[in-house]
């Protein structure tokens, strides 16, 4: 079974210029944790997840270990939260992220997710967007394919 047989082709997107409220708004529009950012002719070069809106809350790790005080005041660095959303798209997104083409088979591109703990994967087809493949598109994939059998 092949990625283009189980992808999802519905696929809301980004552009960088975009504000991080913006995605926000779309990642819980449609319940997900990642909007792919493209560009032109839907030309992938970016994601941002979840994380990547979060992250930016967070010390790094070097106020972190030096300064223990200021840096773990959780509440405090909520604050930060609607700063972090006017943000653009371009400053937080992951470019060129890990992808995979609509003929790579479904258990390929399951072992690259599992190895870098990716939940979704944008599917590009010559440097262009075609589909996103997450681990429930394999599972219900593999069910409908394999698992009616008994």
């Amino acid at each position: 079974m092949y990625v283009h047989e189980v992808m999802s082709t519905g696929i809301v997107t980004a552009k960088k210029t975009d504000t991080v409220r913006s995605v926000v708004v779309k990642m819980m529009n449609r319940n997900c944790g990642a909007i792919p950012v493209v560009e032109g002719d839907n030309q992938l070069i970016g994601m941002v997840t979840l994380r990547d809106v979060l992250l930016p809350l967070y010390p790094n790790y070097g106020d972190y270990i030096h300064d223990n005080v200021h840096s773990r005041d959780f509440v405090e660095m909520e604050g930060g939260y609607p700063e972090a959303l006017g943000r653009k798209v371009e400053e937080i997104m992951s470019k060129n992220p890990l992808t995979v083409g609509p003929c790579t088979p479904i258990l390929e591109a399951a072992s690259y997710m599992g190895l870098k703990n990716f939940r979704r994967i944008p599917v590009v087809d010559r440097g262009r967007l075609v589909g996103m493949l997450s681990i429930g598109d394999i599972n219900r994939g593999l069910f409908f394919e394999k698992g009616m059998r008994n």
